[in-house]
């Protein structure tokens, strides 16, 4: 097996994590980016910004990095609101949103690329006795992080209109037209259905 750069591998997954949560965006309206489909409202564009916060602090703040450009939610009369976060008011563009994450992504690509896997930085909001940690822990952390909230991202979509899938040009679904899905869930309701049964 061919040896690999631990840091280069680190940030090739945190990428695709960036990618697929953006892909579940595209082809959809500003109501279906934004559409609240959990109790606790999770919703796509929601979740570009919440990740927005994440990659500022985590890969700027941390590292004395400081982004350079005011994140409202973060910095802003609404900072104190609970889960500002993670969701987009009606003035909040999604293309503003997701260039703002572009350029954070950016911004954290640079931290990435200047420090080295034992580097120490210090979290802000973390408590003293962990807020020092590598670059390393960052890295794993926030790859974690937006791996998670791509999952979500997974399903908010797939509620919206029924899209599913990895990444674009790698589904990694069952092959199956939709009355083959259908029938697929039916096998798996029955089964849910068998088990509650024999409770």
């Amino acid at each position: 097996m061919a040896d690999t750069d631990p840091k280069a591998d680190l940030h090739r997954y945190l990428q695709a994590a960036r990618d697929a949560l953006l892909w579940k965006l595209d082809g959809l309206s500003e109501y279906e980016v934004r559409r609240p489909l959990t109790p606790t409202a999770t919703n796509l564009l929601g979740l570009v910004k919440h990740l927005i916060g994440c990659e500022t602090v985590y890969f700027g703040d941390t590292f004395g990095r400081p982004f350079g450009e005011s994140v409202p939610w973060l910095d802003g009369a609404d900072a104190e609101v609970p889960n500002v976060d993670m969701w987009a008011t009606a003035d909040e563009s999604r293309e503003d949103i997701v260039q703002l994450y572009g350029r954070v992504c950016a911004h954290s690509d640079v931290t990435i690329g200047d420090f080295a896997l034992d580097d120490l930085g210090r979290v802000p909001h973390w408590p003293d006795d962990r807020a020092e940690v590598s670059l390393h822990r960052v890295l794993v952390h926030m790859l974690a992080e937006t791996h998670r909230h791509a999952g979500h991202a997974d399903i908010v979509r797939e509620l919206v209109d029924g899209a599913a899938g990895l990444r674009r040009g790698n589904e990694n679904l069952a092959d199956g037209d939709r009355a083959w899905w259908e029938s697929y869930r039916r096998r798996v309701e029955d089964a849910a259905r068998e088990a509650q049964g024999r409770q």
